[in-house]
């Protein structure tokens, strides 16, 4: 019974050693996949569309009220654009490191 044990326990730190080895090799590696690249893609897209679009559709709602020389849409649209673009570099900055 005890060869047995001592058995099952060698073969319990052999499993250990290799899931070890293999996370400890993934991490050397540093591979980022297609997936990660389409999140990516897809976090600077919304990151930019989101403050774009809230920022447009509030011009428009501005200049429909209150109607004035300036035009809020194009004044909000490109300010949108402005922060939407800060946005995505700080998103890309803090994943890259």
């Amino acid at each position: 019974m005890s060869t047995e044990n001592e058995n099952n326990k060698k073969a319990f730190k052999e499993s250990v050693k290799k899931k070890s080895q293999r996370k400890l090799n993934v991490r050397k590696q540093d591979e980022r996949g297609l997936l990660y690249g389409f999140g990516m893609f897809g976090l600077v897209g919304w990151s930019v569309a989101i403050p774009t679009l809230v920022l447009l559709a509030l011009g428009i709602w501005i200049d429909s009220t209150f109607k004035g020389p300036y035009s809020w849409t194009l004044m909000l649209l490109v300010l949108g654009i402005m922060i939407g673009c800060i946005n995505a570099w700080y998103w890309v900055k803090k994943e890259s490191e």
